[in-house]
């Protein structure tokens, strides 16, 4: 499918309330956030303007996520200075984002337990996003993957945190999380 094609019936399907993504060549059904979701994303936006108010945390702003085969991806976070995607489409270049943020969700007939931990770890480190956050909501614990290799579509670094743990976001974030209230947020 071409990256054109895909970008059509997104568009389409989202106005029926389906959210799409565009990722290693499949087209996948992004499942609908619930309430807690919704309370990490808020959450994980306030911390990171205490922290970095130069950076804004972008809610699901669309990404080529692929320097191959033009994929698409509309992570739960993008964090990016301030205005970084003015003038860009739907589907922005990555080339000034910071950390991509992922919240997992409960629904299983979406398959977010094979795109958030395997499909699109390998997707942003391939694209060259410099900081990976999935918060699993399932496993309860963060996960910090960085030092992305293009070439090997891998992060050379993967830290691993349990729920009320502080984590450390490495540069180009760069600050820490304490993540104790994500515990509020699980079932």
């Amino acid at each position: 499918m071409l990256s054109e094609e895909f970008e059509r019936i997104a568009a389409a399907a989202e106005r029926e309330g389906v959210q799409m993504e565009f990722i290693h060549g499949k087209v996948v059904v992004k499942a609908v956030p619930d309430g807690d979701h919704d309370e990490i994303v808020r959450w994980l936006t306030k911390r990171c303007m205490q922290h970095r108010p130069d950076l804004w945390l972008y809610p699901e702003r669309g990404l080529k996520i692929e320097t191959y085969r033009k994929g698409n991806a509309k992570p739960d976070g993008t964090l990016a200075a301030d205005g970084a995607f003015a003038g860009q489409g739907e589907w922005a270049h990555p080339d000034q984002v910071l950390m991509v943020v992922e919240v997992t969700s409960y629904d299983t007939d979406t398959d977010t337990d094979t795109r958030d931990r395997r499909e699109k770890p390998r997707a942003y480190a391939q694209t060259g996003i410099p900081v990976y956050l999935l918060i699993d909501r399932d496993a309860c614990e963060t996960l910090v993957y960085s030092e992305p290799d293009p070439d090997s579509n891998t992060y050379a670094s993967l830290l691993r945190r349990p729920f009320g743990k502080t984590v450390e976001l490495p540069e180009p974030v760069g600050f820490s999380l304490d993540t104790e209230p994500l515990k509020n947020w699980v079932r």
